[in-house]
C-alpha cells in the first residue's frame, strides 16, 4: 500500500452557520475515500444534526461524550478548556478495539463519530466545552489503514478560543457569498498566522501555574501547517470571480468551488445520502501538493536552523 500524505492527519471545517461546512464535510469524504484513504468524520457541531444521514448512514452512533464519562454538567470528568485546558488522558481512539455502538461505518471506507449535542442536558445548560475540548484531543486511528480524520467544527470562530486549532493540521475554511463569510476567513486565517508565529493567547484570567504552561505548550507546539477556503453556495462564474478577487484582496487563496445545487438542499431536507456535487480527486490532488509543499517548506527551515548552530 502506497503511503498517502494527509495518513493520521487531521483537517477541520470551520466557517460561518449555513455557509455550507457539513455539505464540503460529506463531499470532501467522498472525494478523499476515492483517492484511497479511509476517512472518518468526526462531527464536533453541538448544534447541527443530521450528518450521519447525508453520510449515507442509517444508525446515528452514541456519543463520545459518553465514551470519556460525560461532561461537567452531568457529573462527569470533561470540562471546558477555558477553564481546564489540561488534554483528556487516553483521548486516542483505536477504531479497530472501541466498541461499534460509538461509530458507523457505510462499509466503504468512511467511519462517523459523534462528539455530542446540546439537547436534554436541562436549562441553564449552554455551553459545549467539553464537546470542544474532545474535538482538540481526538485522535482516531485504525491498524494498518490510511486514515485521514475530518471534523467538521462548530459554526464560527468560538473554538479558535478554546484550542482546538492546535491540533489540527490543516483548516479549511469555508465561505459562502456573504460578507460575514469574507470576515470569518480574515479572521481565521489571522489566527492560524499568529499561532504559527509563535504568538500565545491572553492568560491573565488563569490562575494556575499548572495551566499556564499547558496553554503555553499548546501552542508552541501547535502542528497546524495553514488553511485555504472552499466557496460554497456560489451561483455562477460572476459570483466566483467576485468573491475571489475579495478574498485575493485578504491575502487568502481559495482551492475550490461547491456550486447552488437543488439535490444538495433537496439531501439535507429528506436526509438522504449526498451524490458528489463539485468536488473530485483532483481536489485531493491540490490538497495533497499543499501538505507536501508546507512539509518541504518546514524541512528546509529545520536544515537552515542545524546549519546555523554548526
Amino acid at each position: 500500500m502506497n503511503n498517502k500524505i494527509f495518513t493520521n492527519k487531521r483537517i477541520g471545517i470551520l466557517g460561518k452557520g449555513g455557509s455550507g461546512k457539513s455539505t464540503v464535510t460529506v463531499l470532501l469524504a467522498n472525494a478523499l475515500r476515492k483517492n484511497g484513504y479511509t476517512v472518518c468524520v468526526v462531527d464536533a457541531d453541538s448544534t447541527n444534526f443530521g450528518l450521519h444521514k447525508v453520510l449515507g448512514l442509517a444508525n446515528e452512533p452514541k456519543s463520545l461524550i459518553d465514551y470519556f464519562g460525560g461532561d461537567m454538567f452531568s457529573g462527569g470528568p470533561i470540562n471546558c478548556p477555558i477553564n481546564d485546558p489540561l488534554a483528556i488522558s487516553n483521548a486516542t481512539i483505536d477504531l479497530d478495539t472501541i466498541s461499534e455502538e460509538y461509530y458507523s461505518y457505510n462499509g466503504n471506507g468512511i467511519f462517523y463519530i459523534e462528539l455530542g449535542k446540546m439537547v436534554n442536558k436541562g436549562p441553564g445548560v449552554g455551553c459545549d466545552g467539553p464537546i470542544s475540548k474532545i474535538a482538540r484531543d481526538l485522535i482516531i486511528q485504525r491498524e494498518d489503514s490510511q486514515i485521514v480524520t475530518l471534523i467538521d467544527v462548530k459554526a464560527g470562530l468560538e473554538d479558535s478560543a478554546r484550542g482546538v486549532l492546535t491540533k489540527m493540521d490543516w483548516i479549511v475554511t469555508v465561505v459562502d457569498p456573504t460578507i460575514a463569510s469574507f470576515e470569518i476567513a480574515k479572521d481565521l486565517n489571522n489566527i492560524i498566522l499568529q499561532i504559527k508565529a509563535g504568538d500565545l493567547p491572553p492568560m491573565t484570567h488563569i490562575k494556575s501555574a499548572e495551566h499556564i504552561e499547558e496553554i503555553k505548550r499548546m501552542y508552541t507546539k501547535s502542528r497546524i501547517k495553514g488553511s485555504f477556503v472552499m466557496l460554497s453556495k456560489i451561483k455562477d462564474r460572476t459570483t466566483e470571480r467576485f468573491v475571489v478577487n475579495i478574498l485575493r484582496e485578504k491575502n487568502i487563496k481559495t482551492v475550490g468551488t461547491i456550486y447552488e445545487d437543488s439535490s444538495i438542499a433537496l439531501s439535507w431536507l429528506k436526509g438522504t445520502s449526498l451524490k458528489d456535487v463539485g468536488m473530485n480527486e483532483d481536489m485531493v490532488i491540490a490538497l495533497e501538493k499543499m501538505e507536501q509543499e508546507a512539509t518541504q517548506y518546514k524541512r528546509k527551515i529545520l536544515e537552515d536552523s542545524l546549519r546555523l548552530q554548526i
